[in-house]
């Protein structure tokens, strides 16, 4: 039976087919061939039932017809039959370059051997352009497109767009034609800020070599000296680099002697560009090409990953960044876990390029992403070993764990918010594994965690990614240190199972009378300022009980002063108040020197005699007057006025150094009182007097949440 043909229907199409063939075959627009091509045009249409046959009106009609014929003058191709396998494979061109054209389809990565291989990070003090050179670099590569809105491609927290810092390190694989051959260079942005050194020193153990990136205007800053030493440690291959070249004040010249005098690498190996405008770009991936040796790899060995970083998908579940010693992984392989010796099959593999692009299998001395199935967040351990089921490796030494300098009450502003308070912190931490938790709770804000961080700038970034990513408002408590007490008795010591404990919580501090001493912890710190700022700056650190162990001169207006700090003197408003004095030009970092004897009290504050145990905290003893006066006073403004007298007291044991009084609401007693004698004013005044005295017994004040708040926040924006 004969098919009918399109053009032979009484439908919209029918009349759409014949005014078509009309027009292209009658007014030379295109011939035979138009005709011929007109008809998959008419059977796509037909098959997907466009157009109804009645009611759609002829406007309709016309401008299908007119948008048909500029299809087909345009030579719109006709459907392709779907090639088969074998096919697929002989049509595909021996030897390929990538770019970011070819997103839609898998990248074969062995056609990069190990030679062509490169894997560097980016490395700098805060500001200083590392993420803008990044920027350049994936626009050079091809990675993105060039637009004017290429700021922070690789940032991609909105934390990190608001501060216009990088929080996360990030990673991206690019293809760059070099001499004739394509390589792979893999690069990872780094944070610049001190309470980001975690995420850096992780980086570092995924690659070869640095980019040392420095401002031409402001110079070595401290945590330049700080990230140049971890890559120094790792013996990693250094390239400098001067940024901002293109700034009127730049002076390039000053800075390559700088690099010269402190870091001993010589002046010519500098290289100048400004990342902003692109100029000069190009020679710093021709210097990663040349100076930055291929990873040193075995395909042919057992897999062996190293999961640097990972993130959480709610719908794939645990992302895990690796970076592959040896072997090969691909998509169906079997791979164990070292650390929780847990199989999981892998689902998908590929590159970050700077979005995920998946490929047929990852060769060692690449670095990408892998997802298997890991549906906890407890199941992808940062500085994990991933290796093949059945065939065992020697698992990689891993990181450090990181340290925590300051810690934190965490507390849901509502308890019935816990549990989903309690899974936002979860996958949080799996992405930014610096932090540790400790499960906590309290009289007055019920229950909680106990969170470490690396620093106060690394708390109020986890607080504001908990809000913005999982929309969860928490109360946190005022920072504190970690200290330690050497306990005095054997008793205590068998009871603790230690000599020395660690006190994180200040309501668990021990009295005097268990200990032999009480420690703190201690930093280096690094401070490089000008010249002029030099003699206020050393009367701040004096204030703040600091040492000097060190003093020199990087150049002729810039000096370099290293002081041993304790920490719980610099982790609230010592930056700040640095930057004041400076006039914003110094700049500081710090690292952990361990711990130091110290005479160290416990502060309560008391309410009408009563401890309140969130506001408990551990102080110098020649700091204790002045903290304990001003936590009294943002009291007195914070607490509602009540029926009696409050008194807010700051007490050292049971010695009172510092009170404010909270007025009591007063009736006007003597208002009926017209004249008349004064005893019987005085009589009333006495029993006004006697009954306040008799409520104060009674009357119990309770914190209320938001006085809580208001305190505890004020203190850490001192």
């Amino acid at each position: 039976m004969r098919r009918p043909d399109v053009s032979e229907s009484p439908s919209v199409l029918g009349v759409l087919s014949r005014s078509l063939r009309g027009r292209l075959g009658g007014n030379g627009g295109g011939g035979d061939g138009a005709v011929a091509s007109l008809d998959p045009l008419l059977t796509i249409l037909s098959r997907g039932e466009m157009w109804t046959l009645a009611g759609q009106g002829c406007w309709r009609r016309c401008a299908l017809a007119a948008w048909a014929t500029r299809a087909v003058r345009r030579g719109l191709p006709a459907p392709r039959p779907a090639p088969t396998r074998g096919a697929a494979a002989e049509s595909k061109p021996p030897d390929r370059s990538y770019s970011s054209a070819d997103r839609k389809e898998k990248i074969d990565m062995s056609r990069f051997p190990v030679e062509n291989t490169r894997n560097f990070s980016i490395i700098a003090h805060v500001d200083h352009g590392k993420s803008t050179l990044a920027d350049r670099l994936l626009e050079l590569t091809g990675a993105i497109d060039k637009t004017k809105n290429n700021k922070q491609v690789l940032d991609k927290l909105q934390v990190e767009r608001e501060r216009g810092i990088t929080v996360k390190a990030q990673t991206a694989s690019l293809f760059y034609d070099y001499e004739g051959k394509q390589y792979l260079l893999n690069l990872i942005d780094t944070p610049g800020h001190v309470d980001f050194s975690y995420e850096v020193s992780r980086s570092l153990s995924a690659c070869q070599g640095v980019l040392l990136v420095v401002d031409a205007n402001e110079g070595i800053q401290a945590q330049t000296v700080a990230n140049f030493f971890l890559a120094f440690e790792a013996q990693l291959s250094v390239i400098p680099v001067i940024n901002k070249i293109d700034l009127k004040n730049a002076d390039p010249e000053r800075v390559e002697k700088q690099i010269e005098k402190v870091f001993d690498i010589p002046s010519d190996e500098c290289i100048k560009i400004s990342a902003k405008l692109g100029t000069n770009v190009e020679s710093v991936l021709q210097a990663v090409i040349k100076r930055i040796p291929p990873p040193k790899v075995h395909r042919k060995n057992p897999l062996r990953a190293l999961v640097f970083d990972s993130t959480f998908d709610q719908y794939r579940g645990v992302i895990a960044n690796v970076a592959l010693f040896d072997g090969v992984v691909s998509k169906g392989d079997k791979i164990v876990s070292a650390h929780t010796q847990k199989t999981y099959e892998v689902n998908e593999v590929g590159v970050l390029n700077p979005n995920e692009q998946p490929t047929h299998k990852l060769y060692a001395g690449q670095v990408g992403y892998l997802i298997a199935g890991m549906k906890d967040v407890t199941e992808a351990q940062i500085g994990d070993t991933l290796y093949l089921h059945k065939q065992p490796v020697e698992p990689l030494p891993g990181f450090k764990s990181a340290k925590p300098m300051v810690f934190a009450g965490m507390y849901p502003i509502d308890q019935s918010e816990y549990n989903n308070l309690k899974s936002a912190i979860e996958k949080l931490t799996l992405n930014d594994s610096s932090v540790t938790v400790h499960r906590d709770s309290s009289l007055a804000l019920g229950a909680g965690w106990r969170l470490g961080f690396l620093g106060l700038l690394h708390m109020e970034v986890f607080n504001q990614r908990l809000e913005q990513e999982y929309n969860a408002s928490v109360i946190l408590t005022t920072p504190t240190v970690p200290y330690k007490a050497v306990l005095s008795s054997a008793k205590l010591i068998k009871e603790y199972r230690e000599k020395e404990i660690t006190i994180i919580n200040p309501a668990q501090f021990p009295d005097k009378s268990k200990v032999t001493e009480y420690l703190e912890p201690i930093v280096l710190g690094t401070i490089i300022t000008p010249d002029e700022y030099t003699g206020k700056i050393m009367m701040l650190c004096q204030a703040r009980r600091a040492v000097q162990k060190n003093m020199m001169y990087v150049d002729q207006n810039r000096i370099m002063l290293k002081y041993l700090f304790p920490l719980n003197e610099i982790v609230v408003d010592f930056y700040d108040s640095l930057k004041s004095l400076s006039s914003g030009y110094a700049s500081f970092d710090y690292e952990d020197a361990g711990y130091q004897t110290a005479e160290l009290v416990k502060m309560d504050i008391l309410l009408n005699g009563n401890i309140v145990e969130e506001l408990v905290t551990v102080v110098h003893k020649d700091k204790a007057y002045s903290a304990g006066k001003a936590i009294c006073e943002r009291l007195k403004d914070s607490l509602p006025r009540q029926l009696f007298e409050i008194a807010i007291q700051a007490a050292l044991g049971s010695k009172i150094i510092a009170r404010e009084t909270v007025k009591a609401y007063r009736k006007n007693v003597l208002a009926k009182c017209y004249g008349g004698d004064i005893t019987r004013k005085m009589k009333l005044l006495k029993r006004q007097t006697e009954g306040k005295k008799k409520l104060r017994k009674v009357g119990n004040v309770e914190v209320p949440k938001d006085a809580f708040i208001k305190v505890l926040k004020t203190q850490s924006d001192k």
